[in-house]
């Protein structure tokens, strides 16, 4: 109600200005022609016309009217030079925060509730280099002043910044109109002070702060580099530390782009997600699904059976998934696209320099004109006490631990409630095992909505699971042959036996042992680098695990290209890697699938949303498949189809969300999607079916009233 009532009576204001042509007294010709009545009344009252003066300067710019230009002349002609300029110079900046403030009040939280996600680089830009955009913009007065004031009104530019940087960046603009003033006289038209040379001259000046803010860059970069020595020449283009996703990629655009390039790997080709992750996780649960089907076989009109196997049989097969997905990540393939890899642990020396330690016992010193951090991360296990005594496995080390057992283990503990841990959970329940998953918050998989979390959770209960959350992991003991693990829940402690206990409570970055710290490369849990993956050293980039946010092969490989093209390209052009679409999988049973905001991070964020949503026991696929549980739920910008986000749970919803992932990327909405043609009967419809509930729920609905009276007419 009170941004109503000052929007009414700014409007009021402002009508009432053009109402009464008051705008014609703020003329040139106006202000010559009252020009001697002006200075009489100076000279016998000069405190007071002076006050008066910059009280209205200071309304005319706050609300933003016409006649700035005119104020700024009588300013000089009225108060002379130094007078005239300190007068003008602080009233039209105490006038233009009045009008930046009201923009902010009445209107900041609405665009940016309504435009939120458009606006986040422009709001990144302002919190980064603000101060540098709106002095280059008061610079040059070509900029409409008034514009300026209620755009910046709509960032997050602090007030009292706004206000210091329009009281110097406006000085020399103002200096000119009130010298001009002095002049009035001689003065015919405005064109008489903007001259061409004139704004020439302005504009120059206003590339100012942003060629100081490159000089600046440049003497921080050698500041960084001081007590270095650069190499006059380097042994390669780039090396790359790390042979994961990120590792693989950045390698791979080296060698295509005929760089010579690096790679250097301790471990095994293919980092974690090939040998201890995604691979042979994915493999684990085909095995246990299938286990699965054949006890519910009569769902598809045959017998129910239980499944005899070998566990070590399936963890043998595994391992055969894993050697015939080797080859794509392999020595020989990298080599043979012109990759030299290195078998070893690489540490900076300084930032040209690495330092291998090959797996031989060698050592070798390689230069690089740029260096690609890869390192990826590791399972955290907490310093839980006792845990060493009763031992544990990790999501990288089970497939090692439990290669020799003929049986999965009887009673297995799951600590953690994420992803990692409700895939493995899940997938040893549906082998046999008794599991108990324990997570410390209210619910499984937090990252999702609550009725994602309660779809898993029951999933898994189905299953065999027993979830307990809420439940806060205290200690591990070991009496005789006896393992528990002790918990708190609402203030009691309780225990749980177990035979083995599985960590998968998240992953670190691998930070240690490569020299960061004695370069003095920040870390905060992960690289700290800027948004073209520049670490301290603009040389020296990270990608992937270790560099966050995501923790995704994906993501890994999509950052290793910005790190790799900015890393061998950025002295002619650096890209800011685009973090806008990133879509994950969690593959339990449903599959949970995502990309784009939720519910919750919509409401977290303030972000105004629709939401469209289809049930997949509505989709003749799903049916014929005995398979018809989940949903599919598409965010919207209110009234449109421009599409915020997806969550999808059933069957095949990884494979399902490229769909979306396309039609984000480029900006594509429901409208699009609905016009594509989806083969029948397949699961795919289902994309098309909730951009058709969308459509739906827009109607035109007065529209259709006249097309049905326009039907009833035809009828006859």
């Amino acid at each position: 109600m009170k941004k109503l009532l000052l929007l009414a009576a700014i409007a009021a204001v402002v009508v009432c200005f053009f109402y009464f042509d008051l705008n014609q007294l703020l003329t040139l010709e106006s202000l010559k022609s009252g020009l001697s009545e002006f200075k009489s009344r100076q000279a016998v009252q000069p405190v007071l016309v002076g006050g008066a003066f910059l009280v209205l300067y200071v309304l005319i710019t706050a609300l933003s009217l016409p006649g700035a230009v005119v104020m700024t002349l009588a300013a000089g002609a009225l108060f002379g030079l130094f007078w005239g300029t300190l007068i003008a110079s602080f009233a039209s900046s105490i006038g233009a925060t009045l009008a930046f403030l009201a923009s902010r009040y009445l209107l900041k939280d609405t665009i940016q509730k309504r435009f939120g996600d458009r606006l986040q680089p422009i709001n990144e830009g302002i919190r980064k280099d603000g101060v540098f955009y709106l002095f280059t913009l008061r610079l040059v007065p070509v900029f409409p002043f008034f514009l300026i004031n209620l755009l910046m009104g709509l960032t997050p530019i602090r007030a009292v910044t706004f206000y210091w940087i329009s009281q110097v960046g406006m000085l020399a603009g103002t200096l000119v109109y009130v010298n001009a003033g002095t002049q009035l006289a001689q003065l015919e038209g405005l064109s008489d002070i903007l001259s061409a040379s004139l704004l020439i001259s302005f504009a120059l000046l206003g590339l100012f702060p942003l060629v100081a803010k490159k000089i600046l860059n440049v003497i921080k970069a050698r500041r960084v580099y001081s007590g270095y020595q650069k190499p006059k020449q380097f042994d390669r283009n780039l090396i790359v530390i790390g042979a994961g996703a990120g590792g693989l990629v950045a390698a791979y655009i080296a060698a295509a782009v005929k760089a010579k390039v690096t790679l250097v790997e301790a471990h095994k080709m293919g980092g974690d997600c090939l040998n201890y992750g995604c691979v042979p996780s994915k493999a684990l649960i085909r095995s246990a699904k299938l286990a699965q089907q054949m006890r519910q076989a009569q769902h598809y009109g045959l017998d129910n059976v239980e499944p005899g196997f070998s566990f070590r049989r399936i963890m043998t097969r595994i391992q055969e998934v894993i050697r015939a997905i080797e080859p794509h990540d392999s020595i020989e393939r990298y080599e043979g696209l012109g990759v030299e890899v290195i078998q070893g642990y690489a540490r900076l020396i300084d930032p040209w320099t690495v330092e291998i330690t090959h797996n031989d016992g060698n050592t070798q010193r390689l230069t690089s004109r740029a260096i690609v951090l890869a390192t990826g991360a590791r399972p955290f296990v907490p310093p839980l006490p006792g845990i060493e005594d009763v031992g544990y496995v990790t999501s990288d080390t089970l497939w090692e631990q439990f290669a020799q057992l003929d049986n999965p283990p009887r009673r297995l503990v799951v600590l953690g409630g994420g992803p990692i841990g409700c895939e493995l959970a899940q997938s040893f329940a549906r082998l046999g095992s008794a599991v108990t998953q324990v997570e410390m918050a209210s619910r499984i998989m937090i990252r999702e909505d609550e009725e994602v979390s309660e779809l898993a959770r029951v999933s898994l209960q189905r299953d065999g699971v027993t979830v307990l959350t809420g439940y806060k992991a205290l200690r591990c003991e070991k009496t005789s042959d006896h393992k528990y693990l002790i918990v708190e829940h609402n203030g009691e402690e309780q225990s749980i036996e177990f035979d083995a206990l599985l960590y998968a409570v998240g992953r670190v970055a691998r930070l240690e042992g490569y020299g960061l710290e004695e370069l003095g490369i920040e870390t905060d849990r992960t690289i700290v680098t800027n948004d073209y993956l520049e670490t301290l050293y603009p040389n020296i980039f990270a990608a992937g695990d270790v560099a966050g946010p995501y923790q995704f092969t994906h993501t890994a490989s999509h950052q290793a290209w910005y790190a790799a093209v900015n890393a061998l390209f950025g002295q002619f052009k650096k890209f800011k890697v685009d973090y806008r679409v990133i879509p994950w999988t969690t593959f339990i049973d449903p599959e949970v699938a995502r990309v784009g905001l939720n519910e919750q991070e919509a409401q977290a964020k303030g972000i105004a949303y629709e939401v469209t949503r289809y049930n997949l026991d509505d989709l003749d696929r799903a049916i014929a498949d005995g398979a018809a549980r989940g949903f599919v739920k598409v965010l919207t910008e209110p009234g449109k189809d421009k599409i915020l986000g997806v969550t999808m749970v059933g069957e095949h919803s990884g494979e399902l969300m490229a769909e979306f992932v396309l039609a984000m990327k480029h900006g594509l909405g429901l409208n699009k999607i609905l016009g594509t043609i989806h083969t029948y009967p397949t699961w795919s419809e289902a994309n098309k079916y909730v951009a058709g509930a969308w459509k739906q729920a827009h109607a035109p609905q007065r529209i259709l009233a006249w097309l049905k009276k326009y039907h009833h007419w035809r009828r006859g």
